[in-house]
Order: C-alpha cells, then sequence, then structure tokens
C-alpha cells in the first residue's frame, strides 16, 4: 500500500510539472506528448524548434515519455490535463478514441499520401483519430551468409510455411537455430493470420484463438521450437534477446520489424537481408500496425494543435525523421524515395512496403490488453509443452 501511494504521488508531482507551463511572452503553448529513444528525441527536437521559428507566435511544450507512456497519459487525460497532441498506436488509440478525448481527423490534414490500410489501423469505428506517421510491421531477416553456408535458398515473395520449415531445419546445426521465438502475441500473429485466423475477429464481437484455422497456425508456431525443435526454448535463449541471438549467429532467421535496422546495420559482422512471411493457406499475412498523432478533443488551441501535427506529418519532416532508419514512412512519396530506399542493408527494402498491401490492421477492442492477459497462461502451457 506505501509503494502504490508513492508511486500515485511521484506521478501526480508528474502531472503538476507537466500541466505548470506557461508562456510569458503571449504565445499559445501546445502541448506535446510523445514516446521515443534519444534517437528519436534527437531529430524531433529540432523539428520543434523549425516548427516554432516558422510561427513565433506558438511555443511547443514537448512531453518526452521514454516509461510508461500510456500509463502517464492515462492519467493526464484523467485529471483534464491532457496534452494538445498525442503520439499514440493502433493497439492504444481504441481506448482513447471509444472514450471519446481524441479529436476525429478532418480535412485540415492532407492524407493524399496515406494508405488506406494505414489510415484503417488508425481508425475507430470508421473513423480516422490520428494522422500517421509509420507503419510498424513484420518481415524475416536472414542472415545470407548461413544460407550460404548451409547452401539453403534464399527466400522470396512466393515461399511457403512448407519452405520455411524446410529452411528453419537445414539451418539448425552446430548450436544455430533456424527462427527466432517470442512469446508476445505480436510475433506469433502472422502465423495465426496467415491461416486465416487471430485472436480477436474483425468485427471485435468474439475471440477467435480455438477457431480451427488460429489453432493450425498456432499450433505449428508451437512446434517450431517442441516438435522440431528449430527455435531456441527458453533455457537455450537464457537471457539474450533474439537480436542478440541473431548479430550472434545463433539464429539464421528473425521474425521482427524495421527498428531493429540500425542496429543490424551498425552491429552485424555477416551479410543480411529481409523476406516476406511465408504464405499459409490464406497468403502471407502479419499485423501491420501504425503510430500516428492525434488531437485531443478538449484541446483550447485545436487549430495550433493542428497545425503542429501538419507539420510533423509533412513530406520534409518525414524525410528528416525516416533518415534515421528506424521507421517505415507512412507517407507513400517519402517510402518510395531515397530516404527509405536509401541503397543500405537491406537490399531487399521495398518488401517493407510490399508487406503493407497484404498486411491487416490488428484487430483491437478496448479490453484487447485485458484479453490478451487472460490468454497468457494458455500461450505459456503451449509453448513450453514438449
Amino acid at each position: 500500500m506505501k509503494n502504490f501511494i508513492c508511486k500515485l504521488v511521484v506521478l501526480l508531482v508528474f502531472v503538476c510539472m507537466l500541466c505548470g507551463c506557461t508562456s510569458h511572452d503571449g504565445r499559445v503553448v501546445v502541448k506535446f506528448a510523445s514516446w521515443g529513444s534519444k534517437s528519436e528525441v534527437d531529430i524531433i527536437k529540432p523539428l520543434l524548434a523549425d516548427f516554432e521559428k516558422n510561427n513565433p507566435d506558438i511555443k511547443v511544450d514537448f512531453m518526452h515519455i521514454p516509461q510508461n507512456y500510456f500509463q502517464k497519459i492515462h492519467l493526464l487525460y484523467a485529471s483534464n490535463s491532457a496534452p494538445d497532441v498525442v503520439f499514440i498506436n493502433n493497439l492504444y488509440l481504441p481506448i482513447y478514441a471509444n472514450a471519446g478525448v481524441l479529436e476525429p481527423v478532418g480535412e485540415w490534414a492532407d492524407l493524399s499520401e496515406i494508405d488506406e490500410n494505414v489510415s484503417k489501423a488508425l481508425s475507430w469505428k470508421g473513423t480516422l483519430y490520428a494522422v500517421p506517421r509509420d507503419v510498424s510491421n513484420l518481415v524475416i531477416f536472414y542472415n545470407k551468409d548461413l544460407f550460404d553456408k548451409y547452401g539453403v535458398k534464399y527466400p522470396d515473395k512466393n515461399w511457403t510455411t512448407e519452405d520455411f520449415l524446410l529452411a528453419a531445419q537445414k539451418l539448425t546445426k552446430d548450436k544455430t537455430f533456424g527462427i527466432s521465438f517470442e512469446t508476445n502475441s505480436l510475433f506469433f500473429l502472422p502465423y495465426l493470420m496467415s491461416e486465416g485466423g487471430g485472436i480477436l475477429s474483425d468485427d471485435l464481437s468474439k475471440i477467435i484463438i480455438e477457431d480451427k484455422n488460429s489453432q493450425k497456425g498456432l499450433q505449428f508456431y508451437a512446434d517450431l521450437r517442441g516438435k522440431y525443435h528449430v527455435a531456441p526454448r527458453a533455457e537455450e535463449s537464457a537471457s539474450a534477446t533474439m537480436a542478440q541471438m541473431f548479430l550472434q549467429q545463433k539464429i539464421g532467421m528473425h521474425l521482427t520489424g524495421r527498428w531493429l535496422v540500425p542496429k543490424y546495420r551498425e552491429e552485424a559482422t555477416f551479410n543480411w537481408d529481409i523476406a516476406p512471411f511465408p504464405k499459409g493457406n490464406a497468403g502471407s499475412i502479419v499485423p501491420l500496425d501504425a503510430s500516428g498523432w492525434a488531437v485531443s478533443k478538449n484541446s483550447k488551441h485545436k487549430s495550433e494543435a493542428q497545425k503542429l501535427v501538419n507539420y510533423l506529418a509533412s513530406k520534409e519532416s518525414i524525410e528528416k525523421i525516416t533518415q534515421c532508419g528506424l521507421i517505415v514512412p507512412a507517407r507513400k512519396d517519402v517510402a518510395n524515395s531515397k530516404y527509405f530506399l536509401d541503397g543500405q542493408a537491406p537490399n531487399n527494402a521495398k518488401v517493407f512496403l510490399e508487406v503493407i498491401n497484404t498486411a491487416k490492421p490488428t484487430p483491437v477492442s478496448v479490453n484487447y490488453k485485458e484479453i490478451l492477459d487472460s490468454l497468457n497462461d494458455y500461450f505459456e502451457k503451449l509453448f513450453t509443452a514438449y
């Protein structure tokens, strides 16, 4: 109880600190909240400085929240101290959109360069609530040197789950495993979706984890570790992450996202590239997640907040954000430019863009997190039953 009270006091102090900022020079203060690593913050801050320079009547109060982001955002909304602009993702957007605290994106935003699938990911009940910044999808990163060493054909857009399993089996030798294994639902959803299943139905009306298609994909994933042993078991990976094992050449393939590209560019001592997820009975389908900027419904400075969002979402700003290598830009004009397809690894960077056409926005309800929590024991037993 004492620990809880201490945490509450810290959070309340945090709120007070964030809400006590006022401009003494007559400028309108727009509060903007975002998470992000140091490298992201180093890009965002100069953008905000340029925005202020071009809009001398507006001051941006940048609220960088690197940890427990949505917990703190929730508290800010609950205390009527919400930021004017909130960086948000599709997994949490339904909670806030359903609560009526976000302003729908209107004609003030230019969405002409945004893929319809990406907009769907940041929509709730058919209404868009955030201007997309980036797309988060999953691809197979693979060690080309290991593929060459063991005579395994490089994966392409037509490979199937049978091809994938065969490749993983050929790569599993000499204390190296074929494929990564992570228990977070993000990383096994592609196996379910590519068989026509999932966790929630598209209309969010029911849990479909026990449907035959979901079970087929889920069992195949569990068998990678248990039956076939082409993925490391918990005791074999120990405290190492899958990214670390990939860099150590202890796994030949890693199912993950664009966010690891800068790390692999810098640290990999071998040749690597990417390929789409293999085709199951329903095709090659991975979750299409997205992040973007939302305006708070009760903002007292909506026009200024919208101006900031438009600036951050502009072609010029997204080009600068894209250059760090962390994101797949939501803007098609930037995604198909040198700023994304810049000639660095991976050579097949276009796969990130092609995957958008077959990816599927993750069906997310207001209580999605609670649903996942309720299934944790079931998943854990399945993934350790060998």
